[in-house]
């Protein structure tokens, strides 16, 4: 192939300068990525002008329209007039980036608005203006201001958003999808301003109605609940923690009510909704003893620091920050989390019970029927009457069970009985296919995976005495040796002084062997042999930067499994009660160290339910 000729220089483009036009359409590429971003500076615009009540009109998803009304202090003719210019703004008095105190700064959102869309903007500054005013963009033209009647406050119409780059309608997704970005900002803004009512209506639908007066007025976890999670409010736990500067509040979802995916975890720093990775790795690393790596927890936090503190101006779209600190303001968020998960102790969600119901519904058209017998006749023992049950003229015979027995609890006998209202977790009253505890609560039941629940609670032990500085062990009377490849054993060996720390004392034993001198007391009756494969495997697959805490808290879950009682165990009445004590008293106790469940309750309404003596 010959090679290409070389242009003459008279072929080469001269440098100039780029249209006017043209340098507002590139910078607001990095300002409105979508119809969402639209609604976000016009909305944070609006609250920032004092507005007690923003609207939010859409259609088509924010394509053909998005209109954002306020009720806030509103613009002179000449604020507008430089309001669609490029950088200006009236959020910077000192023209000082050290001490923002507002959501918007940057003076760029409208100017780029009117690069990409038709803007048209009408405002009034105050109630005694003789009237209000208006100026439009089309494309980066701007008109000229002209009075026109308005209330006090200001109307923003934002028409046929990208047509002036057609290349950027390629990449908006389904109007549907819009408008689910669209909810998710004003969402996010109600719940930071919780005195601003923030509407969102779209044809003749109101999506979000988040009324300012009513929500600042009631309770904040309800408040919170009706605009992310009808059961988030049965399903929290109030977070409250400042320490060096930083207060944290907001509420935390306990473990088992998690999500798919971290969209139900919003962040705020200084009334600013925020997608901050430091924070949101804090968050992760206090549910990370609690939830499969699969799900994401749900959470609202409010992080309040000096705004000397924290950099907003990061990015364009003022989502993201940096802290001065940010490994402290990192452990605070961190701290406040894990002692509000840990004040929740056995609480799991509330959604076990209709999660239950919905499934026996499921299964309802396979249950087994039984067939007539008319044949079987029942006999009560002679010595005694028997009892009957009146049906008009009829009476049936009860089968012969001893009638002393007929109110026991099935499988318990002669056991002292715990007293319900002080035990949410009730008393065993039998336990199932040696797996599963059975027990009457003074509201309804509880089913409790006996595996499961042991393992946290053996978890949690073995981590308080980690943390402690001292794991009780114990020496095998017959070290046992377990096969291995050369390469596992030499992990396992390189990770002695870790197994150590946990009381298991492990050392080479030629090279495909490791002897095992000692294991932790709390795991005595452990299967060693299967224990040390899953360490090897753990070692083989672990992060080489992960941090040695994280490393050994991986380790103890590992150990914890093994050390727990197993499904297919038959527990007494008294070790199925200590069991369900240990867990009330047991931060977590609600989840096993996968994220499953540890129990399910349910109520004696759900119970009525399910027999149809309820709706």
């Amino acid at each position: 192939m010959s090679e290409p000729a070389l242009s003459s220089p008279s072929d080469h483009p001269t440098v100039r300068h780029l249209p006017e036009t043209l340098i507002d359409r590139i910078a607001a590429g990095e300002v409105i990525e979508r119809p969402a971003s639209v609604v976000k500076e016009l909305a944070e615009n609006a609250i920032d002008a004092g507005a007690q009540s923003v609207e939010i009109v859409v259609e088509e998803g924010g394509r053909r329209l998005i209109r954002v009304t306020d009720d806030g202090i509103g613009m002179t003719p000449e604020d507008l007039d430089l309001a669609v210019e490029r950088h200006a703004t009236s959020k910077l008095p000192n023209d000082s980036l050290d001490n923002i105190r507002t959501l918007g700064f940057r003076g760029e959102a409208l100017a780029s608005i009117g690069a990409v869309a038709r803007l048209a903007i009408t405002s009034r500054a105050a109630e005694d203006a003789d009237t209000g005013a208006t100026i439009s963009v089309d494309a980066g033209q701007k008109s000229p201001v002209r009075p026109a009647p308005f209330n006090r406050g200001t109307r923003i119409e934002v028409r046929d958003l990208f047509y002036a780059t057609p290349a950027r309608l390629k990449f908006l997704k389904s109007e549907r999808a819009e408008m689910q970005a669209i909810g998710d900002v004003a969402r996010r803004l109600a719940l930071a301003h919780p005195a601003v009512r923030v509407t969102v209506k779209s044809g003749d639908r109101t999506r979000i109605d988040a009324h300012g007066a009513d929500l600042a007025g009631g309770d904040d976890l309800h408040r919170i609940a009706r605009l992310i999670d009808a059961d988030f409010a049965e399903n929290a736990v109030a977070v409250d923690c400042e320490r060096e500067g930083v207060t944290v509040g907001g509420f935390a979802g306990l473990p088992t009510h998690h999500r798919p995916t971290a969209q139900g975890i919003y962040l705020f720093v200084n009334g600013r909704p925020v997608r901050d990775r430091l924070l949101m790795s804090a968050v992760r690393a206090a549910y990370a003893d609690f939830l499969p790596r699969d799900r994401s927890p749900v959470a609202v936090l409010y992080v309040d620091i000096d705004p000397s503190d924290v950099d907003v101006n990061v990015h364009p779209a003022k989502a993201e920050v940096r802290f001065r600190e940010p490994q402290r303001v990192r452990a605070v968020v961190l701290s406040a989390l894990r002692d509000a998960l840990a004040a929740a102790g056995h609480r799991a969600s509330t959604a076990g019970g209709s999660a239950a119901i919905a499934a026996f519904r499921q299964g309802g058209a396979e249950r087994p029927t039984i067939p007539p017998q008319p044949n079987v006749t029942y006999a009560w023992p002679a010595d005694r009457d028997a009892p009957t049950i009146g049906f008009g003229e009829e009476a049936r015979r009860f089968d012969g069970i001893e009638p002393s027995a007929r109110n026991e609890p099935v499988g318990i006998s002669g056991a002292p009985e715990p007293q319900l209202d002080d035990h949410p977790l009730g008393a065993a009253r039998a336990q199932l296919h040696e797996t599963y505890i059975v027990a009457q609560t003074a509201d309804g039941l509880v089913i409790v995976d006996q595996h499961a629940a042991h393992e946290r609670l053996v978890y949690e032990r073995l981590k308080a005495a980690l943390a402690g500085g001292s794991v009780p062990r114990q020496l095998l009377l017959l070290p046992e040796i377990v096969e291995l490849s050369e390469a596992a054993v030499e992990r396992l060996t390189e990770a002695a002084d870790q197994l150590a720390a946990l009381g298991l004392g492990v050392e080479p034993f030629g090279p495909g062997a490791i002897l095992v001198r000692e294991v932790p007391a709390l795991l005595a009756k452990a299967d060693v042999t299967a224990l040390i494969h899953d360490l090897a495997d753990f070692f083989d697959t672990a992060e080489a930067a992960e941090a040695l805490s994280d490393r050994l808290d991986h380790i103890a879950a590992t150990m914890a499994c093994y050390g727990s009682v197993r499904a297919g165990r038959r527990l007494t009445a008294e070790e199925m009660n200590a069991l369900l004590r240990d867990m009330e008293q047991t931060p977590g106790a609600g989840q096993c160290n996968h994220g499953r469940p540890t129990y399910i309750e349910l109520k004696r309404a759900d119970i009525e339910r399910l027999f149809g003596r309820r709706g």
